[in-house]
């Protein structure tokens, strides 16, 4: 199949409608795995504090030298996992209660990573419901990216406009300022006026984070080791949260903004997987089986590999693209398709799916 193009083979059986989803989940429930995996979340929820507690005092211990730029790495890639799992917890995968999960994420994103939940779960709700439908999903209408003819096409400067020529080749390094633009980001919706719940906790959680985590920097370092620390530290996060989320649905079909399609084709067909070994399931979160975690959200983490066969078997059934690539081929896939719509070419990414529903 090509980069970025839904496979258009002839469903094995009729049309389907939203029914077929119905019969999915009752399949997945069946199989026992919407069950809660109370110990997995446990042992992860202990180990936060812990680790990230060891994490502090190890940097204070080292002191002051270049050397803390390799902590600067750890510290990345440790805010990195704990975002992910608050991702979970947003998601309604830990707990069975609303509350209990809401107050997790509200202390792994916003206290422990510096991310706002509010921010977040407002942004990621309208991305789940319309994974890549133009003017709707927030993740494609990124202010640095073009992911549509319109949005390239956009009156720039000569030099903004060359970049978006070549903005494939400026995609990951773009990512290194991803950390401080999700941290600027939350801060900027809990100081707004638009409706937050529980806006003071958040702000409370914010400060502590952003403003203790920079004060211990500049109290055990130098300025000029503290700068670079923290310039590491955010470049890192921003590149490895990115590297994380471009694979799931860049690259894949975009739908028109008037196109009705059923939940199981607007889920499967925008989204892709990443095939890999368990390491690539804990160094993404999970998020490498994006198809399945977009069906069932509330799904465990640890449940997604054993779904996966099954939600694959059911699509082949239903005539449904099901796109499975490896890590290197997504990324790859990604910087092509960016790069396509930067240099104009129309409709790179047309949907023959959608296509081919709208003339039925």
């Amino acid at each position: 199949m090509s980069p970025g193009i839904i496979s258009t083979k002839k469903p094995q059986t009729p049309a389907h409608t939203g029914s077929d989803f119905t019969e999915l989940a009752a399949m997945v429930r069946g199989s026992g795995l919407m069950r809660r995996r109370y110990g997995y979340y446990w042992t992860k929820l202990v180990a936060v504090p812990v680790v990230l507690t060891s994490a502090v005092l190890a940097f204070i211990w080292i002191g002051d030298t270049w050397w803390q730029l390799f902590t600067a790495v750890g510290f990345a890639i440790l805010f990195t996992q704990i975002a992910m799992l608050g991702h979970d917890a947003a998601h309604r995968q830990i707990f069975v209660s609303g509350r209990w999960n809401d107050w997790i994420s509200l202390i792994l994103g916003d206290l422990f990573v510096g991310m706002s939940y509010g921010w977040w779960r407002h942004k990621h709700t309208r991305h789940h419901a319309n994974p890549n439908k133009i003017d709707v999903d927030p993740d494609i209408d990124l202010p640095v990216i073009s992911f549509t003819p319109e949005q390239a096409r956009a009156p720039r400067a000569p030099v903004p406009q060359w970049l978006v020529a070549h903005q494939g080749l400026f995609f990951f390094p773009i990512l290194l300022l991803e950390g401080l633009s999700l941290h600027a980001s939350g801060v900027r919706r809990v100081v707004s006026r638009e409706k937050l719940e529980r806006r003071w906790v958040e702000i409370g959680f914010l400060s502590l984070r952003l403003v203790g985590f920079i004060t211990l920097v500049f109290l055990v370092l130098s300025p000029g080791i503290a700068v670079v620390f923290l310039a590491v530290q955010l470049g890192i996060f921003g590149v490895y949260m990115g590297m994380v989320f471009a694979p799931n649905h860049k690259g894949m079909p975009l739908v028109p903004k008037d196109a009705k399609l059923d939940f199981l084709t607007r889920q499967v067909a925008m989204s892709r997987n990443v095939r890999g070994t368990w390491a690539l399931d804990v160094a993404m979160g999970g998020l490498n089986y994006q198809i399945e975690h977009h069906l069932f959200p509330s799904m465990p983490r640890p449940h997604l590999r054993r779904a996966a066969p099954m939600v694959a078997e059911y699509c082949a059934r239903q005539g449904v693209p099901y796109t499975v690539t490896g890590l290197l081929e997504s990324y790859g896939i990604v910087i092509r398709y960016i790069n396509r719509v930067g240099l104009g070419e129309r409709d790179p990414f047309a949907c023959p799916l959608v296509e081919q529903r709208q003339t039925i």
